[in-house]
């Protein structure tokens, strides 16, 4: 990954970030999922917590295998997601990196993500014996329309009540507004960072992507997170302008699709590094910037923006519209192919992958390869298998012209 300046500032401020959740006895924790809508937490003084960012670093720490296996000794299946089982190891174990999670006084999840997290909460809720709240995000068959916003705003409201009830006071509007502000401000940094991919050569790749969104995901609403990713986007804007590529010598441009695999970052970044290809955009990263999908002006509501930012996330979309979504950015950022990591952990994003291959070559005349690999699990990882599969991905490319 690139050296940035800023990593540093990122290190301090989730130190903090994690430090004070552990030590806090003024502010609530709440368990949260990576796609559920924090700033309500936020305008709450809630410390969130999210099970899929430790369990990511439990493997990026080559620690996933032992927490997996024990919560499959529990009784966890194998085929459910590694994520999951490495967090119900770690809760079990208090096993991982910093000791483990500080317990939840209460669970928010949001099924923009997944299925899954409906029954991997209700598991923590039971194990914790703390109220869980799920927010329920329809699935964009057939794109976004007024009635799953409308019906989105009801989630809002009635988290609103929940928030308010559980801490016995009312619900902050006023800090809300505030919140969200910030939020948006993050986002539009993100959003801007990601997209000075399009320079050529691409100043910051999809691997440093997936190490400096652990702010945007966890404390989107602070100002500590804007100031992170103004301080972020300088830097790369300013590598764009002199046209300093994140790899020394730029021949292949190509999209991930899917979550990263935790743990073989380092070995990967090297194999990308000698084949001269850079991975440009990634699906997985761009989803964070969904609050600056929308302008302001489009939606009269403050809710109804926010509740379409929360809709419109990649995986939250039918075949359609992700076909036409991976077309765009083939061609937006000038791409030689593109990659799709078929998930053995995250269904949602991985079932008709190949059907989406085929169709996003057709419209773009890229090729694309799959490579089948687990987020969070080296037991069904093979270093050559996928090696090999992307040896000969590369040579079906031609290089940036």
């Amino acid at each position: 990954m690139t050296e940035f300046k800023a990593f540093s500032k990122m290190k301090e401020l989730m130190t903090n970030y994690y430090i004070e959740a552990k030590t806090t006895k003024e502010k609530p924790i709440a368990w949260i999922t990576s796609g559920a809508p924090v700033e309500f937490l936020f305008a709450m003084d809630i410390i969130p917590i999210y099970p899929e960012n430790y369990a990511a670093m439990c493997a990026a720490n080559h620690q996933s295998i032992e927490l997996m296996e024990a919560a499959e000794a529990a009784g966890f299946s194998q085929d459910i997601c590694a994520y999951a089982r490495t967090d119900f190891g770690a809760a079990m174990t208090q096993g991982g990196p910093a000791g483990g999670l500080p317990p939840p006084h209460f669970l928010l999840c949001s099924t923009n993500i997944c299925k899954t997290v409906i029954k991997w909460y209700e598991v923590l809720a039971r194990n914790y014996n703390v109220p869980l709240f799920i927010v329920d995000t329809p699935f964009l068959h057939n794109g976004l329309t007024k009635d799953l916003i409308d019906y989105t705003v009801t989630q809002f409201i009635a988290l609103e009540s929940f928030l308010g009830n559980f801490l016995g006071r009312p619900f902050d509007r006023d800090r809300l507004t505030k919140v969200l502000s910030l939020s948006r401000e993050a986002a539009d940094y993100w959003k801007k960072i990601l997209y000075l991919g399009k320079t050529i050569p691409s100043p910051f790749n999809s691997l440093d992507s997936f190490i400096h969104l652990g702010p945007i995901v966890t404390l989107r609403g602070t100002r500590e997170c804007v100031d992170y990713y103004k301080l972020l986007y300088e830097e790369v804007a300013e590598r764009a302008q002199k046209k300093i590529g994140s790899i020394s010598e730029e021949r292949y441009r190509v999209l991930w699709d899917n979550l990263p695999i935790w743990f073989k970052m380092r070995r990967l970044e090297r194999f990308f590094e000698e084949k001269k290809c850079t991975l440009v955009v990634t699906t997985y990263a761009n989803s964070w910037g969904g609050l600056s999908n929308f302008q302001a002006n489009e939606m009269n509501d403050p809710y109804e923006l926010f509740a379409a930012s929360y809709l419109n996330v990649y995986i939250n979309w039918g075949f359609e519209n992700r076909i036409k979504y991976l077309s765009q950015l083939i061609d937006d950022f000038s791409l030689t192919g593109f990659i799709m990591h078929s998930n053995r952990s995250c269904k949602p994003y991985s079932v008709g992958m190949y059907c989406l291959q085929g169709e996003v070559s057709k419209l773009t005349g890229k090729p694309g390869v799959i490579i089948e690999a687990d987020q969070n699990d080296p037991r069904v990882y093979s270093d050559a298998q996928v090696e090999t599969r992307l040896e000969a991905f590369i040579e079906s490319m031609e290089p940036v012209s």
